[in-house]
């Protein structure tokens, strides 16, 4: 199969990836709107149901007439982050934490980047007779 289920696995954590940093994002926009809780994807939660019991990659199609190749990245479970205590507004965002966590995504994000561009360029390679 010229598209195996770790290319799909990839791409789907580059959608939540993406979706991870739209979160941060808003949180950060939010840091001090009371009442605001911050929201995480819980990535923990999205592997496993990406993993079946065997550990293998499950596959999943967002619509009938498509191809499956991998499991989907459609709607992540997302958490709400709780106040800290002695917050006063209810606000749950933590800047300094927010921050940290949309380094940590965004190096990810390229680290996943550079892991499928690679694979595509063998693809490439392979295509062109290894010129």
């Amino acid at each position: 199969m010229l598209f195996d289920a770790s290319y799909a696995g990839l791409q789907n954590v580059l959608d939540l990836r993406s979706q991870q940093h739209a979160l941060t994002a808003t949180n950060l926009a939010n840091a001090d709107t009371p009442g605001f809780r911050a929201r995480v994807i819980d990535f923990e939660h999205e592997l496993s149901a990406a993993y079946g019991d065997d550990g293998r990659l499950q596959v999943q199609r967002t619509d009938a007439r498509h191809i499956g190749t991998g499991a989907a990245a459609g709607n992540p479970a997302i958490l709400e982050l709780e106040p800290m205590d002695g917050t006063l507004d209810g606000n749950s965002v933590n800047v300094e934490r927010e921050m940290v966590r949309l380094g940590e995504n965004q190096m990810l994000f390229s680290a996943v980047s550079r892991g499928l561009s690679r694979r595509l360029a063998m693809l490439k390679f392979a295509a062109n007779d290894g010129r």
